[in-house]
């Protein structure tokens, strides 16, 4: 088991540095979609600065509060797009039966599968977050690798959670609106104060949706440590991860294959 999890990580260090390398490639072309990404982002703190200069509080949050949210949100939608591009495409793969060559590999398909492309985008997200980290907090050591700790399981269950959607396109067919649908939620939800949500929205968002230990849990142990809640979102993290493989290699027994030659380089 241990064995498997060690060579997944190779495998995925070794795609995101063949991503890296690939984009570098075209220097002028990520910086203008990262810095692209960048202003866009930070375009929304105008709005939160406009409307917290009318309202101390919204859902419990003050700026500061919901900065974090957006930092946690920003990152590790990044980090996830960066790291795993072709999530997006599962559903256009599975329906064109383009999994062939993934299959016909000696490592693990749904790593080789989700790893194989990146997003330039994600690079914007990903920095913007940080840099508004430390605008938040400043240079608070300790909280600064909770941030970065938890946008790593954040990534993680952003990931899982899509990946498991569009294993779905397995059993129904194309599953690429409710993907985009998911997609939109989950940045939508964790971009907002979790005390403007109440009733069956709430309990969503803490069981069938992971967005509170994606988001809103981290946010609160960064200002206060909690090792309780931090296992918390290792094992949602967890389970989710061992949601999206049952979801992907189940799905896996239904597919078939397109009959492709594709070369990959």
């Amino acid at each position: 088991m241990l064995m498997e999890v060690s060579k997944s990580l190779r495998l995925i260090f070794y795609y995101f540095k063949f991503n890296i390398s690939a984009v570098m490639e075209y220097r002028i072309s990520f910086l203008i979609q990262s810095f692209g990404m960048i202003l866009n982002n930070a375009s929304f703190i105008f709005f939160w600065w406009i409307l917290f200069n009318n309202i101390n509080i919204i859902g419990g949050y003050g700026f500061k509060d919901v900065m974090m949210l957006w930092a946690i949100t920003s990152t590790s939608y990044g980090l996830a797009f960066v790291t795993f591009g072709n999530i997006p495409h599962i559903t256009s793969m599975i329906l064109k039966g383009e999994l062939d060559t993934y299959l016909l590999q000696p490592r693990d398909p749904l790593i080789n599968i989700i790893c194989s492309k990146t997003i330039i985008s994600g690079w914007g997200d990903f920095l913007y977050g940080i840099i508004l980290s430390f605008i938040v907090r400043g240079f608070d050591i300790r909280g600064f690798i909770l941030f970065l700790l938890f946008c790593l399981t954040g990534a993680l269950m952003f990931s899982a959670v899509l990946v498991t959607v569009h294993a779905l396109s397995f059993h129904i067919g194309s599953a690429q609106g409710i993907g985009q649908l998911v997609t939109e939620f989950l940045i939508t939800f964790s971009i907002y104060p979790e005390g403007i949500f109440t009733g069956i929205t709430k309990y969503i968002l803490y069981t069938a949706i992971p967005v509170a230990f994606m988001v809103y849990i981290p946010s609160e142990v960064i200002g206060k440590f909690d090792l309780i809640r931090i296992l918390q979102v290792f094992a949602m993290c967890l389970l989710w991860i061992i949601l999206a493989y049952i979801a992907f290699y189940k799905g896996l027994k239904k597919y078939e294959s397109g009959n492709l030659i594709i070369n990959r380089i």
